[in-house]
């Protein structure tokens, strides 16, 4: 028997899938407009009537469709008057399993909150016209820098299997305060869970359960440019460990303290960058590296002199 696909992307956005939830409504669109009250009955009905909302076998569904608890719908989000992200992405590698993408500051990897469309994986299934990507790995929107995706659905779990198994060395640079009181190589330990809001994160007590191999590349007065090597892949646990530090990595609007950017505030990027993915590849056994001397001249990491 074979598995069913999910409806194919609209302008680079893959469909959502919502599982109906035990309900007693007569119709879908009743339905959808009480399982999302942020949606207004007009939206989804405009959804509805221009074929944004599909069954579990692609077909078009409309507002009289009825409501049948345990259903699979594919919907279409969409962000009115959505915000242009004005940086460029890069593709740096391509070949039948793998594609590795120079992200620029501000532009989510995949869709969140206000940005559906204006994400990495949108502009990259738009360019490519291959609707089976998908990324192996991501980093923070604020984040530039290096971005590994599968191209091919056969090979993905092979490949996303280094990840979590460690298989596979990231590093970043970034511009933070000097710590001339600290002895480098500095290998940073701590416990992370989530924090006050529920987007940050908080170091406690505890049993270790992040990592960060921490190296300076080059001395400023103020500003020192380091080399982070990530051992686990806990959300913000870079920019969190070097603030624990007492460096915050410069234009950090979260850490150590939250500080709100206006929308469409596209000044003073968080000095943080992926520079390089290394890894052995599980296919070929051969060793393979991407970014490092490539990637340098795609993004401003900062100066030491300025503001």
């Amino acid at each position: 028997m074979s598995l069913r696909r999910r409806p194919p992307p609209i302008d680079g956005l893959a469909p959502s899938t919502l599982q109906l939830p035990p309900g007693e409504w007569a119709s879908l669109l009743d339905g959808l407009c009480a399982h999302f009250p942020a949606v207004s009955r007009a939206v989804w009905l405009d959804r509805l009537a221009r074929g944004r909302v599909l069954g579990d076998e692609g077909e078009a569904l409309g507002p009289d469709t009825p409501y049948r608890v345990g259903r699979e719908v594919h919907y279409y989000r969409e962000v009115a008057d959505e915000p242009r992200i004005p940086f460029e992405e890069r593709v740096l590698h391509l070949d039948e399993h793998l594609l590795v993408a120079d992200k620029p500051h501000f532009l989510p990897v995949v869709p969140s909150g206000v940005h559906v469309h204006e994400t990495l994986l949108a502009r990259l299934i738009r360019r490519t016209g291959n609707a089976d990507l998908v990324p192996l790995h991501r980093i923070d929107r604020e984040t530039a820098g290096l971005v590994l995706f599968s191209t091919n659905p056969e090979t993905r779990a092979i490949y996303q299997a280094m990840f979590p198994e460690r298989r596979i060395e990231k590093t970043y640079e970034a511009i933070a305060p000097a710590l001339p009181g600290l002895e480098f190589p500095h290998v940073h330990r701590s416990r992370m869970v989530p924090g006050e809001p529920f987007f940050r994160m908080r170091e406690v007590a505890g049993e270790p359960n992040s990592e960060t191999r921490i190296e300076v590349i080059e001395r400023g007065d103020t500003w020192w440019r380091y080399a982070l090597q990530p051992v686990t892949g806990r959300k913000h646990q870079l920019r969190v460990h070097m603030a624990a530090l007492g460096a915050p990595i410069r234009n950090d609007p979260l850490y150590p303290e939250l500080r709100f950017r206006d929308a469409g505030d596209f000044q003073a990027p968080l000095q943080l960058v992926a520079k390089s993915l290394a890894f052995v590849d599980p296919l070929s056994g051969r060793s393979r590296r991407f970014g490092g001397c490539d990637a340098a001249g795609s993004h401003d990491s900062g100066s030491f002199g300025a503001t």
